[in-house]
């Protein structure tokens, strides 16, 4: 199986900086149009792409984003409320500057801060992630995409490269970034990048 992952199109809180967790905030014009020249960036590297399957979290931003680049109406988006994006608690929509040290921290090395009160763990995001993946890794489907949110993709990344805290927080995922990955029989490789 080969799953793309990505994480949606621009929003008007990301131009602002702000914690994006749970608002159900749609694109804005650059993101829909990150979104179509992601499509035609795959398309033109792989002419024959067809996914079998499209995934995304039940979030507006994340659904639309699937829907253009997957190449498919949004009535055919398979939703899984396991791919929403990490539940930032009383930090949600503030700037990424007005946080305080103790979010701050926490959502640059979390492999070392816990998160603070009200905030989803790397835990917990881990224990989805790996929900979701081994279960679609049982299905019987070819390529599949998958599109989220920038916190959640860290720990399906990490999945995905079995790494020992199940996390890839480094680089950062990038708008309608696509990171491709091949799932074979338990083992599980990156093959291809794709940003804009």
């Amino acid at each position: 199986m080969i799953i793309y992952l990505t994480r949606h199109g621009q929003t008007r809180y990301n131009i602002h900086h702000q914690m994006q967790g749970r608002t159900d905030e749609p694109l804005n014009e650059t993101g829909k149009e990150q979104a179509r020249a992601m499509r035609e960036k795959l398309v033109s590297a792989h002419p024959d792409l067809h996914f079998d399957a499209v995934y995304a979290s039940p979030l507006d931003r994340a659904a639309e984003t699937a829907s253009v680049i997957g190449g498919v109406p949004r009535s055919e988006i398979i939703t899984d409320e396991r791919i929403i994006e990490a539940d930032f608690g009383p930090y949600e929509l503030k700037s990424f500057w007005r946080m305080g040290p103790r979010m701050i921290a926490y959502w640059a090395l979390p492999e070392i801060f816990p998160a603070p009160d009200g905030v989803e763990s790397v835990k917990s995001l881990v224990a989805r992630s790996r929900s979701f993946l081994s279960e679609l890794e049982k299905k019987p489907y070819g390529t599949v995409l998958v599109a989220c949110h920038g916190g959640i993709l860290r720990a399906l990344c990490g999945y995905m490269e079995e790494r020992k805290n199940g996390i890839l927080w480094r680089p950062k995922p990038k708008n309608c970034e696509i990171r491709v990955y091949e799932s074979d029989g338990g083992n599980r490789r990156r093959i291809e990048t794709f940003r804009l």
